[in-house]
Protein backbone atom coordinates (compact mmCIF):
# COMPACT_ATOMS: atom_id res chain seq x y z
CA UNK A 1 0.00 0.00 0.00
CA UNK A 2 2.75 2.44 0.85
CA UNK A 3 5.31 3.69 -1.58
CA UNK A 4 8.38 5.86 -1.65
CA UNK A 5 9.54 7.46 -4.85
CA UNK A 6 13.15 8.61 -5.17
CA UNK A 7 12.33 11.34 -7.69
CA UNK A 8 11.32 13.82 -5.03
CA UNK A 9 7.64 12.95 -5.05
CA UNK A 10 5.73 12.68 -1.84
CA UNK A 11 6.23 9.45 0.10
CA UNK A 12 3.00 7.73 1.11
CA UNK A 13 2.70 5.26 3.94
CA UNK A 14 0.08 3.22 5.71
CA UNK A 15 0.53 3.53 9.49
CA UNK A 16 -1.43 1.33 11.90
CA UNK A 17 -1.72 2.54 15.49
CA UNK A 18 -2.49 -0.14 18.07
CA UNK A 19 -2.30 -0.62 21.81
CA UNK A 20 -4.51 -1.57 24.73
CA UNK A 21 -7.72 0.32 25.41
CA UNK A 22 -7.26 3.63 27.24
CA UNK A 23 -3.63 4.00 26.11
CA UNK A 24 -4.51 7.28 24.36
CA UNK A 25 -4.43 6.28 20.69
CA UNK A 26 -7.38 8.39 19.55
CA UNK A 27 -6.28 11.40 21.58
CA UNK A 28 -2.82 11.08 19.99
CA UNK A 29 -4.31 10.79 16.52
CA UNK A 30 -6.27 14.01 16.83
CA UNK A 31 -3.43 15.85 18.59
CA UNK A 32 -1.15 14.89 15.67
CA UNK A 33 -3.81 16.27 13.32
CA UNK A 34 -3.47 19.60 15.14
CA UNK A 35 -6.80 19.53 16.95
CA UNK A 36 -7.22 20.80 20.45
CA UNK A 37 -7.91 18.18 23.08
CA UNK A 38 -10.99 16.22 22.12
CA UNK A 39 -13.12 14.10 24.39
CA UNK A 40 -12.90 10.52 23.20
CA UNK A 41 -14.88 7.37 23.78
CA UNK A 42 -13.44 3.86 23.50
CA UNK A 43 -12.89 3.16 19.81
CA UNK A 44 -15.14 0.46 18.44
CA UNK A 45 -13.55 -0.60 15.17
CA UNK A 46 -11.17 2.06 13.91
CA UNK A 47 -10.61 5.72 13.05
CA UNK A 48 -8.67 6.63 9.92
CA UNK A 49 -7.15 10.02 9.15
CA UNK A 50 -4.70 11.38 6.58
CA UNK A 51 -1.68 13.17 8.04
CA UNK A 52 0.85 15.29 6.18
CA UNK A 53 4.28 15.21 7.79
CA UNK A 54 6.89 17.87 7.00
CA UNK A 55 9.41 16.56 4.50
CA UNK A 56 6.99 15.45 1.79
CA UNK A 57 5.51 12.50 3.65
CA UNK A 58 1.82 11.63 3.51
CA UNK A 59 0.55 9.13 6.07
CA UNK A 60 -2.74 7.33 6.37
CA UNK A 61 -3.12 6.66 10.09
CA UNK A 62 -5.36 3.83 11.23
CA UNK A 63 -6.28 4.02 14.94
CA UNK A 64 -7.56 0.55 15.83
CA UNK A 65 -9.65 -0.13 18.94
CA UNK A 66 -7.80 -1.89 21.76
CA UNK A 67 -10.51 -3.41 23.93
CA UNK A 68 -9.97 -7.09 24.71
CA UNK A 69 -12.78 -8.28 22.43
CA UNK A 70 -11.44 -6.19 19.50
CA UNK A 71 -7.84 -7.39 19.66
CA UNK A 72 -8.70 -10.63 17.84
CA UNK A 73 -9.41 -8.50 14.76
CA UNK A 74 -6.07 -6.62 14.86
CA UNK A 75 -4.65 -9.09 12.33
CA UNK A 76 -7.21 -7.83 9.80
CA UNK A 77 -5.56 -4.38 9.74
CA UNK A 78 -1.96 -5.48 9.20
CA UNK A 79 -1.78 -6.28 5.49
CA UNK A 80 -0.04 -3.46 3.66
CA UNK A 81 1.24 -1.82 6.83
CA UNK A 82 4.38 0.26 6.32
CA UNK A 83 4.86 1.26 9.97
CA UNK A 84 3.30 0.15 13.24
CA UNK A 85 2.78 2.67 16.03
CA UNK A 86 2.19 0.87 19.32
CA UNK A 87 0.88 3.10 22.09
CA UNK A 88 1.46 2.31 25.77
CA UNK A 89 -0.06 3.92 28.83
CA UNK A 90 3.07 4.72 30.86
CA UNK A 91 1.02 4.86 34.06
CA UNK A 92 -0.62 1.43 33.68
CA UNK A 93 2.10 -0.74 35.23
CA UNK A 94 -0.34 -3.59 35.96
CA UNK A 95 -1.25 -4.08 32.30
CA UNK A 96 2.24 -3.63 30.87
CA UNK A 97 2.74 -7.43 30.50
CA UNK A 98 -0.57 -7.57 28.59
CA UNK A 99 0.59 -4.71 26.35
CA UNK A 100 3.90 -6.49 25.69
CA UNK A 101 2.02 -9.67 24.76
CA UNK A 102 -0.16 -7.66 22.36
CA UNK A 103 2.87 -6.11 20.68
CA UNK A 104 4.56 -9.48 20.38
CA UNK A 105 1.44 -11.03 18.82
CA UNK A 106 1.16 -8.21 16.25
CA UNK A 107 4.84 -8.44 15.30
CA UNK A 108 4.60 -12.23 14.95
CA UNK A 109 1.98 -11.82 12.21
CA UNK A 110 3.42 -12.77 8.77
CA UNK A 111 2.24 -9.43 7.33
CA UNK A 112 4.53 -7.65 9.79
CA UNK A 113 7.78 -9.31 8.70
CA UNK A 114 10.46 -6.58 8.88
CA UNK A 115 7.87 -3.79 9.31
CA UNK A 116 9.44 -1.06 11.46
CA UNK A 117 7.60 0.07 14.57
CA UNK A 118 7.45 3.02 16.92
CA UNK A 119 6.44 2.52 20.54
CA UNK A 120 4.90 5.67 22.01
CA UNK A 121 5.10 5.72 25.79
CA UNK A 122 2.10 7.99 26.34
CA UNK A 123 1.00 9.86 29.46
CA UNK A 124 4.56 10.80 30.42
CA UNK A 125 3.20 14.03 31.96
CA UNK A 126 1.72 12.01 34.82
CA UNK A 127 3.77 11.90 38.03
CA UNK A 128 3.42 8.11 38.29
CA UNK A 129 4.54 7.42 34.70
CA UNK A 130 7.23 4.78 34.26
CA UNK A 131 10.52 6.27 32.99
CA UNK A 132 11.38 5.47 29.38
CA UNK A 133 14.37 3.27 30.32
CA UNK A 134 12.14 1.11 32.55
CA UNK A 135 9.62 0.77 29.73
CA UNK A 136 12.36 -0.24 27.29
CA UNK A 137 13.64 -2.89 29.69
CA UNK A 138 10.18 -4.26 30.46
CA UNK A 139 9.27 -4.44 26.77
CA UNK A 140 12.44 -6.32 25.88
CA UNK A 141 12.66 -4.49 22.55
CA UNK A 142 16.10 -5.97 21.84
CA UNK A 143 14.43 -9.29 21.00
CA UNK A 144 12.85 -7.73 17.87
CA UNK A 145 16.09 -7.73 15.89
CA UNK A 146 14.35 -8.32 12.56
CA UNK A 147 12.53 -4.97 12.89
CA UNK A 148 13.76 -1.40 12.97
CA UNK A 149 12.17 0.22 16.00
CA UNK A 150 12.16 3.37 18.08
CA UNK A 151 10.79 4.16 21.53
CA UNK A 152 9.53 7.68 22.19
CA UNK A 153 8.11 9.32 25.32
CA UNK A 154 5.09 11.52 24.68
CA UNK A 155 1.97 13.11 26.09
CA UNK A 156 -1.25 13.26 24.09
CA UNK A 157 -2.51 15.89 26.55
CA UNK A 158 0.37 18.36 26.29
CA UNK A 159 1.72 17.42 22.84
CA UNK A 160 5.18 16.89 24.32
CA UNK A 161 7.20 14.37 22.30
CA UNK A 162 4.88 14.46 19.28
CA UNK A 163 7.23 16.42 16.97
CA UNK A 164 9.90 13.82 17.81
CA UNK A 165 7.37 11.04 17.15
CA UNK A 166 6.73 12.44 13.67
CA UNK A 167 10.47 12.59 13.06
CA UNK A 168 10.70 8.95 14.18
CA UNK A 169 7.96 8.02 11.69
CA UNK A 170 9.89 9.73 8.88
CA UNK A 171 13.08 7.96 9.92
CA UNK A 172 11.37 4.56 10.12
CA UNK A 173 9.75 5.11 6.72
CA UNK A 174 13.19 5.83 5.25
CA UNK A 175 14.56 2.66 6.87
CA UNK A 176 11.63 0.71 5.43
CA UNK A 177 12.19 1.99 1.90
CA UNK A 178 15.94 1.41 2.16
CA UNK A 179 15.34 -2.15 3.36
CA UNK A 180 12.89 -2.77 0.50
CA UNK A 181 15.44 -1.52 -2.03
CA UNK A 182 18.08 -3.82 -0.51
CA UNK A 183 15.73 -6.81 -0.66
CA UNK A 184 14.84 -6.09 -4.30
CA UNK A 185 18.53 -5.76 -5.16
CA UNK A 186 19.32 -9.09 -3.47
CA UNK A 187 16.39 -10.78 -5.24
CA UNK A 188 17.55 -9.50 -8.64
CA UNK A 189 21.05 -10.85 -7.99
CA UNK A 190 19.57 -14.29 -7.36
CA UNK A 191 17.63 -14.24 -10.66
Amino acid sequence: MGSVNSRGHQAKAQVVMMGLDSAGKTTLLYKLKGHELVETMPTVGFNVEPLEVPGRVSLTLWDVGGQTQLRASWKDYLEGTDILVYVLDSTDKDRLPEAVAGLREVLDNPNMASVPFLVLANKQEAPDALPLLDIRDRLGLERFQDHCWELQACSALTGEGLPEALQSLRSLLKSRSHLCLQERSEESKKS
